[in-house]
């Protein structure tokens, strides 16, 4: 018997609109609907004007490793399972991962039906450069985690998107302010695709001053690299790697350590010590 597949399909942020005609076909016509919330994919079902053929079974992160057992038995049997989560694109920040790498470990097949994502949204209608860039989730809730979650993004030239929850939002640019200072540019974008879309963009100072007084609404943040630093003369570096070597670490791997971290290349760095020394 050929297994089943498992079908991840991306769901409107808001508009029911921005549905792909693959996903409701899918929704008509899959044998399993495993949705992080079931009232939700009714809903959009029904906007749609489509009846969901199969069983429809909740998939949310709490019941993520009680669920995957039946929803894998369900694939070797030959049936298709439809992943879908609230909004986007299952996996990113969503139930779905679990699932999809247990079916990998397995060889059970696993495709996708591509569509909106809040990531891509924002980081497109951000103002922001776009040619690069990381995708990093939630900040921690406890602010000391949060600042140093911000520290990991002080020298990332690349731009950032990152999610926050509404209520949280005012204190974690709070703490971007104090680790990235007030001049970052960024983005806030708030009900993407929705009746109430905002985008606001401007300074984290500003952002953060703006979101001062609370703010509603699905948050998605993007936020500006860091200009790029100039190269490091590795003449500069010099009396760093003799005081690594002053505390009794080889020559060699003292310059192996202040090269990796100042980013130049352990030959350079190497030469211009042994230049300083004659």
């Amino acid at each position: 018997m050929d297994s089943g597949t498992l079908l991840l399909a991306a769901t409107p942020l808001g508009d029911a609109r921005d549905a792909s005609s693959r996903l409701v076909e899918t929704l008509g016509s899959a044998e399993v609907v495993a949705a992080e919330d079931t009232r939700r994919v009714r809903n959009l079902a029904s906007a749609l004007g489509v009846h969901p053929a199969g069983k429809v079974v909740s998939y949310y992160e709490a019941v993520e490793s009680a669920r995957a057992p039946m929803l894998l038995d369900a694939l070797r049997e030959g049936k298709s399972v439809l992943l879908v989560t609230d909004a986007g694109m299952p996996s990113v920040s969503d139930p779905g991962y679990r699932l999809v790498s247990a079916c990998v470990a397995e060889g059970l097949p696993v495709t996708c039906l591509p569509g909106p994502s809040a990531v891509t949204t924002a980081l497109a209608v951000s103002g922001l450069p776009s040619d690069r860039f990381c995708f990093e989730g939630f900040p921690p809730r406890k602010s000391g985690d949060r600042r140093k979650f911000f520290g990991r993004l002080v020298a990332e030239e690349r731009t950032s998107v990152f999610f926050e929850a509404p209520h949280r939002l005012a204190d974690a640019l709070a703490d971007a302010v104090s680790v990235l200072g007030e001049q970052r540019p960024a983005a806030v974008c708030r009900e993407l695709t929705k009746t109430y879309e905002e985008i606001k963009r401007g300074s984290l100072g500003e952002l953060a001053e703006w979101a001062a007084d609370g703010v509603r609404g699905e948050i998605t943040v993007v936020l500006g690299g860091a200009e790029q630093a100039a190269p490091t003369d590795p003449a500069e570096l010099v009396d760093r790697v003799e005081q690594r070597a002053a505390e009794g670490i080889r020559l060699k791997d003292a310059v192996a350590e202040v090269a990796e971290l100042a980013g130049v290349r352990k030959k350079e760095l190497y030469d211009a010590v042994l230049t300083a020394r004659k």
